[in-house]
């Protein structure tokens, strides 16, 4: 059991080697961590916390570590923190000045949260569950020949080249994308599929590339995230040596790195920590993640998240994150047109 004082040393052990990544001995809690107590009691204590299993120590002579539960201790005792009002400040004006589209915002995401934590940063794309229609369009190509242009919300847009079985002048196009907005604008592909709208031959075939371009998008699982700042944890002593990160760089190859650093359902709202082997797969294990959702739940939201040794300054990291994923779900939610929704 985790007394007041023996949690006090086991924070202060904590942030010594998150700091120097160095065990830290007893003699050092005693000489700087102002407790009041002697070097004996401080030596009894982290016994005792070693004997519980939030201290390991590497080699009989050598300080202590804190393990997967000491971290676990040492986070959840975090107090609420913000990021500081002049980095939330320099974050906002950043995002004022680029340009208005998804991929630049993620992007940057991923960038600004890699370089404030200093460790790995992965963005995804916002996924919708149920792709929604905004908006189509027919462009002439040839006499048989046009370019259908599909904008789904979110700022996705998808082209398919059909071929209609007989010649089709631009303004009978027209007139077919302006029927088909009206009636199936703002709908999923469900929706439409259950429309009772009466449709000609042509517009039909219209309909059927309409409707595989949103089950093709419907049934993606998974797209390239943005991921930034390997530079940062290849300079980390813990990765210094070995395979792991080499392991790491052949799940993203994969196309899996995504998939394994982020929980099949995130617990709660907000921002979620999974510490060493607290991931499920194996190659994660000695790294932590720092996860959030952004966007909107019912309609497109992604994930972001850092991934760095289970020695991470979680103390700016879950802020970081956690401004960061408040920012996207502005920017998404002023994309849906729902910059008020609560």
């Amino acid at each position: 059991m985790v007394t007041e004082r023996s949690g006090r040393i086991l924070n202060y052990v904590i942030r010594q080697y998150i700091t120097d990544a160095i065990p830290v001995p007893s003699q050092a809690v005693a000489d700087k961590a102002e407790l009041g107590v002697s070097p004996a009691t401080i030596r009894n204590d982290m016994a005792q916390l070693e004997r519980e299993g939030y201290l390991i120590r590497p080699h009989t002579s050598a300080g202590c570590i804190p393990s997967d539960m000491g971290y676990r201790y040492y986070v959840e005792s975090i107090d609420s923190v913000d990021l500081p009002r002049e980095e939330q400040y320099l974050i906002s004006h950043t995002f004022h000045q680029v340009e208005k589209e998804v991929e630049t915002w993620l992007s940057l995401t991923a960038s600004l949260l890699a370089r404030l934590t200093q460790n790995v940063a992965v963005v995804s794309l916002p996924k919708a569950t149920d792709s929604k229609l905004k908006h189509l369009e027919l462009i002439s190509v040839q006499d048989t020949k046009a370019l259908i242009v599909v904008v789904l919300e979110g700022a996705t847009v998808r082209q398919k080249l059909i071929t209609f079985d007989e010649a089709v002048k631009q303004p009978d196009l027209t007139a077919i994308s302006n029927k088909l907005n009206k009636a199936y604008a703002g709908l999923t592909k469900k929706q439409i599929t259950n429309s009772k709208l009466e449709l000609t031959k042509l517009e039909k075939n219209v309909g059927e590339h309409l409707d595989e371009i949103m089950s093709t998008e419907d049934g993606k699982e998974y797209q390239e995230p943005y991921l930034e700042g390997w530079h940062f944890m290849m300079e980390k002593p813990e990765f210094a040596r070995g395979n792991q990160i080499s392991t790491l760089m052949e799940l993203v190859e994969q196309r899996g790195l995504l998939k394994v650093i982020v929980p099949e359902k995130i617990r709660t709202p907000g921002v979620q920590v999974i510490i060493g082997k607290e991931n499920q797969n194996e190659a994660i294990q000695n790294c932590s993640v720092v996860v959030c959702h952004y966007g909107l739940p019912e309609e497109a939201a992604g994930t972001l998240a850092v991934v760095g040794p289970t020695r991470m300054p979680y103390t700016r990291t879950i802020p970081t994150v956690y401004y960061l994923s408040s920012v996207l779900n502005q920017l998404i939610r002023g994309l849906y047109g729902k910059e008020n929704r609560s």
